[in-house]
Parts: C-alpha cells; structure tokens; sequence
C-alpha cells in the first residue's frame, strides 16, 4: 500500500468528523464539545452498532433524557411567556410544542434528519424518527454543555427562529371535531356524558368533568372549566386511545354489530287488545246474509247455464214448407249435382 493511501485513510475519519461538527453547527448554531455524545444521538437504533461490552448503541437512553428535558424547558419558556394564563392553557401549549409530529417537522425544517445514521442510508423523512433524534440531540446538548446551554438552544434557535410560539398556543386543534369525524365514517354512535360538576377550590369557578362514549363503550374522560373544554380533553384522550389499543376499537365495533343486528331483526305488530265481535249476528243481518247467498247460488247455476248451451247461433225456428216448394227445391239440387 502506498503511503498516500495510508495517509488518506488515516484522514478520513477527521474529515467526516469535521464535517459532523460543520453541519451541527448549522443545525444548532454552536459548536460540541465532546462530539460523542452527538454522534450516539444521530445513531437509530436499526443499525444494530453494539460498544466493545456488547451492549446496543443507539439514541434510546438520549432520547428519554431528551424527553424529560424538553417537557421542563419549555414550560418553563411557556410560563415565562404567557404570564398569568392558566394551568390548563400552559399544559395544552406545552404539549404542541413538544409533540411528536411538531418535533418531527422542526428536525426535517433543522436539516437535521440528513444526519440520522439507520439502517442503510442516512437521511430520513419519518417524523417519528426524525422527532426522536430531536429528543436524542436535546439530549446530547445537556449532558455536553448543560441545562442552560438547552435552554438557549431552545429559546433562541427553536421558539425565536423556526416556531410562532403565540401562534401555535392560540391555534385550537378542535379533537371533538375529529372524534366525530372518525365516528361518522364508521357509523359509530358518540355521545359525551357529564360525569361531574364542582367547584375550583382556589377561584370557585365551575369544573366540569366529561366521558366519551361510543356505541356504549367507555372511552376517555376529560375536565376542563367549562363544558367544551372539558370534551375537547376526552376527545383528545380517547383519540389517543383509539390509536394506542386495537381491543378497544375492536369493542366499539362488537358493540356497533350487536345494536345494528337487534335493529335489522324484524318485529311484529302489537297485537290488538279489542275482541273479536263477528260472531254476534244481529237478525238484520242474517237476513241480508242469507238473500246475499241466495243470489249468490242462483248466479252461480245460471253462469254454469250458460257456459254448457251457448244460444248465441239458434233464431226463430221457421214454419213448415209445402209440397211444391219442396220438389222444387229437389228438382234445383238435382239440376246443380249435373
């Protein structure tokens, strides 16, 4: 082997590193100091890598830090932001901002999928391994430069940058809407039944507490301060559900099947409670009866008359010739047969 080739390989592995740390920064807007942490964030675990112990490498572990991380972040972002909104408002923004499809989109807007090692290829459109490793990177970014190196990561890069923060705590995803939607298409009776209603301890306002149900089948309940609130929250719950447990899906339509069957079942009418009086004959009628069968006999025998003689072909019979007239007409029958 040349010493050129030697050299190239031994370069090679400093050149993909210098490209890692190029491109992290494009993502990040920092540079990492210890780029090991990064690169296990990037690793999915469909590569199958394991360390010298045997043990898997892959951005599981990274990703459960990243999670705990981001919940504590940004809620802390929220609450500085929105002062004086409400426990429930702040946990519904939270929770948009860190879902799995939001972090998804903001790590394909990142460029950070391109970076995502798995197995075969390194770039990736799913949104779920995509939101993954930004939880993994979230991650990363605590354990190499600490909390408050996230918490600018966050502020400055993410919530200033690439996300409307109003516009997305504003913007109502209405899941009630959804659930019917889902509802209709299946033919899946929904109804929404008030479980509870109390009082706030601290400002006396209303609580409601409401439970979904389709076709009788319990799903997820919800409360909120006012009614609608509170159904958005069970709709949200369930629909969640509705993806998570197959069995429950499968209940709502053994359900949906035992009702629609009762009602396809023909059913009789109510008998009628009133007696049955035609066996009381009064003489007025006897009498009429018994003209009408009279009448009835004497049309029968003479239609039976006159299907076996038909008198359509017989006229008025002739009176009887005389001798003249009947040589004549012999001697004229003669004189043709010649």
């Amino acid at each position: 082997m040349r010493l050129n080739d030697i050299i190239d390989r031994l370069k090679l592995p400093f050149r993909q590193e210098k490209e890692l740390f190029s491109s992290l920064y494009e993502v990040m807007g920092f540079y990492p100091h210890n780029i090991e942490h990064y690169k296990l964030a990037l690793m999915h675990k469909s590569i199958s890598k394991r360390n010298e112990k045997g043990r898997p490498l892959n951005n599981e572990r990274l990703e459960f830090l990243g999670d705990a991380l981001l919940d504590a972040v940004v809620g802390h972002i929220v609450y500085d932001h929105f002062e004086g909104k409400r426990e429930g408002f702040l946990t519904n923004t939270r929770s948009k901002l860190v879902s799995r499809d939001t972090l998804g989109k903001l790590a394909e807007e990142m460029g950070l999928t391109r970076l995502i090692l798995s197995s075969g290829h390194s770039n990736s459109h799913n949104n779920y391994m995509a939101g993954n490793a930004f939880e993994a990177l979230v991650g990363a970014i605590y354990l190499d430069q600490g909390y408050q190196a996230v918490m600018r990561f966050m502020k400055k890069r993410i919530l200033t940058k690439l996300v409307n923060i109003d516009k997305v705590a504003y913007k109502e995803v209405n899941f009630k809407s959804k659930l019917l939607e889902w509802s209709q298409k299946n033919r899946v009776r929904l109804e929404f039944r008030l479980l509870n209603q109390s009082k706030d301890k601290e400002s006396g306002s209303p609580v409601f507490k409401f439970q979904a149900f389709m076709e009788g089948v319990a799903g997820e309940s919800g409360e909120g301060y006012s009614k609608k609130e509170a159904q958005q929250l069970a709709s949200e719950a369930t629909l969640k559900r509705l993806k998570r447990e197959p069995q429950f899906i499968d209940a709502i339509f053994t359900a949906k099947s035992e009702r629609t069957k009762m009602e396809e079942e023909p059913t009789m009418a109510v008998p009628s409670t009133e007696q049955d009086q035609e066996f009381v004959i009064v003489q007025e009628k006897a009498e009429k009866l018994e003209n009408q069968d009279r009448q009835d006999v004497q049309n029968k025998v003479e239609a039976s008359v006159a299907d076996e003689f038909d008198l359509s072909d017989i006229t008025h019979a002739k009176q009887e010739k005389s001798r003249e007239e009947i040589i004549a007409e012999a001697e004229a029958a003669a004189f043709q047969e010649l």
